[in-house]
């Protein structure tokens, strides 16, 4: 008998949500858990985990799940009718500084009730993935796609104000994903 692994759960349960209906989201996911994998390395035995919750992180914009109207509650809730794992559900919950949107809808008990937060470090490295990556999937900067969500919404909407008022903490998370990844490269560098 074959075991799947994580990732070969993930990847098309997040195409079957997403590729049809919403394409150039389903591109902006595979570039989320590309970029995912290109810092598996400071993620350890986490890397497959974090992978996973990249891909999967935006199926709550299904048109099939779509409940509450907020992505990571209606995202997370579908992976924990799946039986999927804990630890991707919460990643989902809580990804890119979703509690903030959640307190701009009146939410935020809901979704920390729900669902517990999970390790700051690999909430870090989801939210690195997710605001290095443009809507197409490339790699972009935290500052270039913060403009661009605030652009896409507009200023004023509710979307607009709350990465506005994230961006602190997104580039917060930027900055301790990259020190991880400077510490873990000097660490390897042997002397000669």
């Amino acid at each position: 008998m074959t075991t799947t692994t994580l990732t070969e759960w993930a990847y098309p349960l997040a195409e079957s949500l997403l590729a049809d209906p919403l394409p150039r989201r389903w591109a902006h996911s595979l570039g989320v858990a590309e970029r995912a994998r290109a810092i598996a390395g400071i993620l350890g035995s986490d890397a497959e985990l974090l992978e996973a919750a990249a891909v999967l992180h935006d199926i709550g914009y299904s048109p099939d799940l779509a409940k509450t109207g907020f992505h990571p509650l209606d995202g997370a809730r579908h992976l924990r009718s799946v039986g999927a794992d804990e630890r991707v559900v919460r990643l989902v919950a809580h990804h890119s500084c979703a509690w903030m949107e959640a307190d701009a809808r009146g939410l935020r008990d809901v979704l920390e009730n729900e669902f517990p937060r999970e390790e700051e470090h690999l909430a870090d490295a989801l939210c690195f993935c997710d605001m290095n990556t443009t809507p197409d999937g490339t790699p972009t900067n935290p500052m270039d796609r913060i403009t661009e969500i605030a652009g896409r919404y507009g200023p004023e909407s509710l979307i607009g104000q709350f990465i506005r008022r994230a961006e602190p903490e997104i580039l917060m998370c930027t900055v301790r994903v990259l020190t991880r990844l400077s510490a873990a490269k000097a660490a390897s560098v042997q002397p000669m």
